[in-house]
């Protein structure tokens, strides 16, 4: 990593706020299942800091994809998202919806009852479940990798997106930018540059489309993020 990521990424919250709340506690930094079973629990959906009225970022490189309706697409880090439901609506038949909390992922269970969606509820820097699925045609993660700041949880969440991507399978990665806030959810947040994430994945992989996108929390508060949309090319 160059020095200027490393600068980037530091976390200076002097000259970057907060996403969501103050410093995690010890406890918030050994158990991420608690502290997002926490943050599910105490505010509703709409409340909460990543609530998206507005899926279309992710909606449109979807679409880009070309892909079938019967294409097979997980959704990292889903929580209880209406992204599923939108993709439910647009009759996409293959969706896995995976979290590290599962008061997230029952959540949205109960709103897609009946539904033709698979819930994981696994921890990608310990991954166990998500090692043993089939491998996927899209892989769509929008503010979940720059919750990994250690070298090595970043090398396994890599790792199982290579392992799991089909051959001329897709990978969105929706992140903070390096102008985004340095903390969320009192966490804090590596942050990312198109570049970055190209090197992340390496030559397996073609950059399709990145765009910076400015999100609005439910606070109004503005959240800069960088938009990626890669095909697997070997």
């Amino acid at each position: 990593m160059s020095d200027i990521s490393d600068k980037a990424n530091s976390c200076d919250i002097t000259a970057k706020s907060s996403c969501c709340s103050a410093d995690p506690t010890p406890e918030i930094k050994k158990n991420f299942r608690n502290h997002w079973n926490n943050a599910y629990s105490n505010s509703p959906q709409e409340k909460l800091g990543w609530y998206e009225t507005d899926l279309s970022p992710s909606l449109d490189l979807i679409n880009k994809t070309g892909l079938q309706k019967s294409a097979r697409i997980i959704n990292i880090g889903s929580g209880s998202t209406t992204l599923i439901d939108a993709l439910l609506e647009l009759n996409y038949t293959n969706l896995i919806a995976t979290d590290i909390s599962d008061i997230a992922l029952n959540e949205l269970k109960s709103r897609v009852a009946g539904e033709t969606v698979e819930f994981i509820q696994d921890d990608l820097t310990q991954a166990k479940e998500l090692n043993n699925i089939e491998k996927v045609d899209l892989w769509i993660d929008r503010a979940v990798l720059h919750f990994f700041i250690d070298a090595k949880d970043q090398d396994s969440y890599f790792d199982i997106v290579k392992s799991k991507i089909n051959k001329n399978g897709f990978v969105i990665l929706a992140e903070f930018s390096l102008e985004g806030a340095a903390k969320c959810s009192g966490l804090d947040v590596f942050r990312y540059s198109k570049d970055m994430l190209v090197d992340k994945l390496g030559e397996e992989f073609k950059l399709i489309e990145h765009f910076d996108y400015t999100y609005s929390m439910p606070s109004g508060a503005p959240r800069p993020y960088i938009y990626t949309l890669f095909q697997r090319i070997t």
